[in-house]
């Protein structure tokens, strides 16, 4: 029989609650960190690293990325996504049952992705931090830092985990570090001004004893991104990057900048991922702004729409492309990029972009002692596109904005990947992209007189009610699933959806591929054929995270489901995580 647990709000005061103690953790070990050469040698240049407390999963994850837990927001640092758990295959997943439902009875916008350590499940919500046991949905402790005013989207994607702390921005411009164990806040730090329309609603990720963090608000009015690594025992900055650097040959992709119309755009908000046997960081990066009005930023407008590589230790560039040129849709490079080596040899760097396209992108030549200060220089092109493969319908993409009239195109700015990226089942060689397929209606207001305002979208509609255009009714949209071979980028199968496909997509060594739509139902395809072989009904749209992991010896599938946010039209309950096991 399944188990439901709510929480109930009881306007506790206290900003952070511990409600049961963890069960004992396996053997700690004080050297965590420090596992290669690499990473000796960024002690000796001056990176901090956390003497803390690591389990021997984690150990074995960093040393080899072979874990039965989820301990980053997709999976690894890699973010593959790819689950080596098989108890779950295509032969029994039909028995596959709901053994328990955690609620956290809130209704705000839900995008989160569940980190799993030893068994226990991290989520996050905008303002609150939970710990629930992976087996029983037993809360263990709830973490609450609220801030006002709320920022508008209200989103959070999740927690990053090293050395027994999590790791989470905020709607405020805060970053916080919270002790895994007990709930309890270590360290809170202000590194965005919210002010100005910046926050913190990406997933960091933590290696090394530092968290990679960054802003999101690259819509807004002279917002610009910056990626961070702060210290995971204190919370100090040890290097920033600008994405948009302020001075310098990329400052000088911007020709038609000035104080009227600032550079704006390059935001990260959803996370990144890391190749730690090179101590290279992948970030990609979103839109310039104002969105649709390309007359503004004619040019490349470094480095926006791009995916950059980053020596992780210093923050200097050692590589970018840009697969989305003279952008005027709204079509960030959003997702993570997922680190992989395929069946035919191919280091490859797989973004999947809101313009509907997965890009395979070569990363073999990305070197660190090439990179570069980016207020200095520019970037090497080291990063080099071998394939692009369609996601969902693209249409009218061609056709230039008029202020005039509505122009309608496809995906629209809501389409495409989104925040959840590609992921890859190396035993077949296959990528799985989501994306939804939703088009945009939009007229753009006179350049000439367009003025924007501090803390304001600056999009360039002539609509003030529908600063990111009109979207088609929902009776139109639809979503895919497709398969693509890793190497060529050639489809293998694909599934169409009556609504957008949001939610994560995992991959399991079961043959399975799990993931979930905006009408409630979680679905296990056959990773090889596309075949449905198992959906179950949520009650709530899913386009959040989803994941596998091992407790109590066996493994179970988590789904998260709930809210969008504002700029999406459906209903739904209160926000919660559903857990699924075999009998």
């Amino acid at each position: 029989m399944e188990k439901q647990v709510t929480f109930k709000n009881n306007n506790l005061r206290e900003k952070e609650v511990t409600m049961k103690k963890y069960p004992k953790f396996m053997v700690w070990c004080k050297t965590f960190g420090i596992l290669s050469f690499m990473a000796v040698l960024a002690v000796s240049t001056g990176c901090t690293t956390m003497q803390g407390q690591a389990t021997s999963q984690q150990k074995a994850m960093v040393a080899t990325g072979v874990t039965n837990d989820w301990p980053t927001y997709n999976g690894s640092y890699a973010g593959d996504r790819f689950s080596r758990l098989d108890e779950i295959t295509s032969r029994n997943v039909s028995s596959l049952r709901k053994t328990c439902t955690f609620d956290t009875g809130e209704k705000g916008t839900f995008q989160n992705g569940p980190v799993v350590v030893d068994g226990v499940i991290f989520l996050t919500t905008d303002v609150n931090t939970y710990a629930i046991d992976g087996a029983t949905c037993e809360q263990k402790w709830k973490h609450i830092r609220d801030y006002s005013p709320h920022s508008w989207l209200g989103n959070n994607h999740g927690v990053a985990y090293l050395d027994g702390r999590l790791f989470r921005g905020s709607g405020d411009g805060h970053v916080y570090a919270i002790d895994a164990k007990t709930g309890r806040t270590v360290w809170d730090v202000s590194i965005s001004d919210p002010k100005r329309g910046e926050t913190i609603p990406l997933a960091p990720i933590a290696w090394n004893g530092m968290v990679f963090v960054g802003n999101a608000g690259g819509d807004t009015f002279g917002v610009t991104g910056h990626v961070y690594a702060l210290s995971a025992m204190d919370g100090h900055t040890i290097w920033r990057f600008d994405t948009v650097p302020e001075a310098g040959p990329a400052r000088a992709t911007w020709p038609n900048a000035s104080p009227e119309n600032p550079p704006t755009g390059g935001a990260t908000w959803t996370s990144y991922t890391i190749d730690t046997q090179n101590g290279i960081l992948y970030i990609p990066t979103g839109n310039d702004a104002p969105d649709f009005v390309v007359a503004l930023h004619p040019g490349k407008s470094l480095y926006t729409t791009s995916v950059l590589a980053l020596d992780a230790r210093t923050g200097r560039i050692a590589g970018y492309v840009q697969p989305v040129q003279d952008d005027q849709h709204d079509h960030d490079v959003a997702a993570a990029a997922a680190l992989i080596v395929t069946r035919g040899g191919q280091q490859l760097a797989l973004a999947a972009a809101k313009d509907g396209i997965l890009y395979g992108i070569d990363r073999s030549e990305v070197r660190l002692d090439a990179s570069v200060d980016a207020r200095e220089k520019l970037a090497p092109q080291s990063l080099v596109i071998r394939y692009r493969a369609v996601t969902t319908t693209r249409d009218n993409l061609d056709t230039l904005l008029s202020t005039d009239k509505s122009v309608r195109f496809c995906p629209g700015a809501q389409g495409g990947s989104e925040w959840n990226g590609p992921a890859y089942n190396p035993t077949l060689n296959i990528v799985f992209v989501n994306a939804t397929d939703w088009c945009t209606s939009v007229k753009l207001a006179n350049p000439d007189t367009l003025r924007g305002q501090p803390g304001m979208p600056w999009t360039g509609s002539a609509d003030p009610q529908a600063p990111f255009g009109r979207q088609d009714p929902k009776e139109m949209w639809g979503g895919w699933l497709t398969a693509f071979d890793a190497d060529s980028g050639a489809a293998r199968w694909k599934y169409h959806s009556s609504a957008p496909l949001l939610a994560a997509v995992t991959p399991t060594a079961g043959g399975l591929v799990f993931t979930g739509d905006l009408l409630g139902d979680v679905l296990a395809f056959d990773a090889a054929s596309g075949k449905i072989l198992w959906r179950d009904h949520v009650g709530n749209p899913m386009a959040a995270g989803v994941v596998s992991y091992e407790a109590l010896g066996h493994q179970r599938i988590a789904v998260a489901a709930g809210k969008l946010s504002p700029l999406w039209p459906l209903e739904s309950g209160t926000s919660r995580i559903i857990i699924f096991s075999l009998p």
